[in-house]
């Protein structure tokens, strides 16, 4: 890599990957704490409240609790009260299965994090792809997925799958 003399990082026409020392350990250390984490913003996980707030508002849920009321408007307490005992055994569960969807989106979302290749300090070192920095040298190699906007230095027969790039319309 080259140096303007303003400081912007310019490519080097004849650079050479064997040569590349690529950011220092302790650069890119502080980077990363300067930049934070190369990720997307992931959601909050919802409360306990949340959910059971999404749960009562679906139509099947507020149309057995009307069912209810009118049992007991009616004077059927007994029907009233099983009404009332199969709404709170229809929300138990949707309340757990929603859990166990956000717990299995998360453990999915943990499982498919990228790795990079990277050359620090003169090194290949494997990483996390969020702990990627501005300025580090990322190797790549056939198969592999990008874990961050790169600029490309050199390239021998390369071809890109952008399938899984999202498009706005």
């Amino acid at each position: 890599m080259v140096r303007s003399s303003n400081g912007d990082t310019l490519l080097a026409k004849n650079f050479d990957i064997n040569t590349a020392k690529g950011l220092s350990v302790a650069k890119a250390a502080k980077l990363l704490k300067d930049v934070g984490y190369n990720e997307l913003p992931s959601s909050k996980p919802r409360t306990i409240l949340a959910i059971a707030r999404e749960v009562a508002r679906q139509p099947m849920f507020l149309l057995l609790v009307a069912g209810g009321l009118v049992y007991l408007l009616l004077g059927d307490l007994q029907e009233a009260l099983m009404l009332r005992g199969f709404v709170l055994v229809v929300m138990g569960i949707t309340f757990y299965q929603e859990r166990k969807t956000e717990r299995a989106l998360e453990s999915l979302r943990d499982l498919s994090s990228l790795r990079a290749l990277v050359i620090r300090d003169g090194v290949d070192k494997r990483i996390a792809g969020r702990d990627g920095v501005p300025g580090d040298l990322i190797v790549l190699a056939e198969g592999d997925r990008v874990a961050a906007d790169a600029v490309l230095l050199r390239s021998s027969n390369l071809s890109a799958d952008e399938s899984l790039l999202g498009s706005k319309h």
